[in-house]
């Protein structure tokens, strides 16, 4: 079986996915990227590969994207996570005009045209204010882990403001929050709404066109979803795994070329 392969490495994960010739997931891999980009995407490709019962040799096209694209040492191609998001985003939900994407360490906001096609993004890849490894160092701040800040979000019953959106202030004002008496599901709250005003900017410089998708593995975070769609005034559309839409986007765009080679 022919099949084609895109690897999305960003700073804080890896990850793969399989396409058939139909256009269809076999399989998809997230790892860790950890520090050393070229063995991740080399494992996570191996790991997805196995779950889809292929070798390596079944592989006929693969494309590389994301922060650490120039490790995939398997590529036959890159392209940047930009287009790859929008690529990916569109397959799965053809309406959309707006790409919200918050990885490990950077978010995105894309404007999406006709045929898919960028037309206008912002990116903060400066700072890690909002990202995954923001929640993750404010989660070890409340002594919670990460999978229970989006149903803190919920429980919360009395508005906290967090202020600072550097990690590092943020993390001092958090714990600075809790000796002072505030509910960790408050302080959990304030944070998801601290980070729904970091990309509303972010929106207001691309603009805002429904339908808008979410993606990355901060839309796993029920409370953070629902605090920018408060702050947006609508509702996002969250993918079944938000995580792998830029490698998703990747394999569709090897898919292409693979075919264009072919013919």
């Amino acid at each position: 079986m022919a099949v084609v392969v895109g690897v999305d490495v960003g700073s804080l994960c890896t990850k793969t996915v399989i396409l058939d010739g139909d256009g269809k997931i076999l399989s998809y891999d997230i790892m860790r990227s950890g520090h050393y980009y070229k063995g991740a995407a080399k494992e996570s490709i191996e790991n997805a590969l196995k779950s889809a019962g292929l070798k390596k040799g079944d592989i006929s096209y693969t494309l590389g994207t994301g922060y650490g694209r120039g490790a995939v040492a398997e590529a036959d191609a890159e392209v940047t996570e930009i287009t790859c998001h929008a690529r990916g985003a569109a397959r799965l939900f053809p309406e959309v005009h707006t790409v919200i994407d918050i990885g490990g360490q950077d978010s995105k906001v894309i404007g999406i045209g006709e045929n898919s096609r960028v037309v206008n993004f912002v990116m903060n890849d400066k700072c890690a204010a909002g990202t995954g490894r923001f929640l993750e160092v404010m989660a070890l701040a409340l002594s919670v882990d990460i999978s229970e800040m989006g149903d803190l979000f919920f429980a919360s019953k009395e508005k906290v403001d967090v202020s600072s959106m550097c990690t590092v202030f943020a993390e001092s004002e958090v714990i600075s929050l809790f000796a002072r008496g505030h509910k960790k599901a408050d302080i959990a709250a304030g944070i998801a709404h601290a980070i729904a005003r970091r990309i509303m900017g972010m929106v207001g410089q691309v603009g805002l066109r429904e339908k808008v998708v979410m993606s990355g593995g901060v839309a796993k975070n029920a409370g953070v979803v629902r605090a920018i769609e408060e702050r947006i005034e609508t509702s996002l559309l969250v993918p079944y795994e938000p995580q792998i839409v830029g490698a998703f986007g990747a394999a569709i765009i090897a898919s292409e070329r693979m075919s264009t080679t072919i013919g």
